[in-house]
């Protein structure tokens, strides 16, 4: 009987034993859940940099600007940044200090002379400075998009050649061959082949860079670069 007693004993402790665990387990679950659910911070974080682009804020995990010269943003819609972006990675895979066979610079790989036609003489300046070439990148589109603006009001939401055409891919594809090629291919309305040198056609730019926002640009035939 005695025998008897003492193993009910030792198994009454042992179920409050693990019980205890039981709860102890439960409550540190719960506590690790609450804390994890709990808002970050971010900008109370000193390695986060806050960058308001065209008005819109972005976090990246830096204090160093330079770290994100050429960051690629994994999903931007139809955004602005979207646009130059996947320009810029076409143009050069987004790098600043790219020289083409056929001499051209930059990110955007831009020639001499339309260079020089908003304002930049310095072409060693230039591929040194990021911010240079991003400015210069806007410069050319308010200078084309007033060359073009009959083009754009014309043509835009119209179908030429299979290609829903838009601003955005009609500055796109006189970023690659000048207004006056995106002239000439709408007054063929679309039939004529015209291509760059290394065979890349104003047709795969409009398709390729339709549907983005760049209705904030302005029209502005002397457009030039502030230094």
């Amino acid at each position: 009987m005695q025998k008897f007693l003492d193993v009910t004993g030792l198994e009454e402790k042992q179920f409050m034993i693990k019980k205890w665990y039981f709860y102890t387990s439960l409550t540190v679950i719960i506590a690790f859940l609450s804390y994890s659910f709990k808002p970050l911070k971010l900008d109370t974080k000193e390695w986060f940099l806050r960058k308001n682009d065209n008005g819109i804020p972005y976090l990246f995990p830096s204090v160093k600007q330079e770290d994100y010269t050429s960051l690629n943003i994994p999903f931007t819609g139809n955004l602005f940044i979207g646009f130059k972006e996947a320009l810029g990675f076409r143009e050069s895979q987004n790098k600043y200090k790219k020289v083409n066979s056929l001499g051209y610079l930059g990110k955007y790989q831009f020639g001499n002379e339309t260079l020089r036609s908003i304002g930049i003489h310095d072409t060693d300046k230039f591929l040194k400075s990021p911010k240079l070439q991003e400015k210069a990148f806007v410069a050319l589109l308010s200078k084309n998009k007033f060359i073009l603006k009959d083009v754009i009001e014309k043509y835009d939401g119209k179908v030429v050649n299979g290609v829903l055409i838009t601003e955005s891919g009609i500055l796109a594809a006189a970023h690659l061959g000048g207004a006056g090629s995106v002239k000439r291919y709408f007054k063929n309305n679309g039939k004529r082949q015209i291509k760059d040198a290394y065979g890349t056609s104003i047709r795969s730019y409009l398709k390729a860079f339709g549907g983005y926002d760049t209705s904030f640009i302005e029209p502005n035939v002397n457009a030039v670069v502030s230094l």
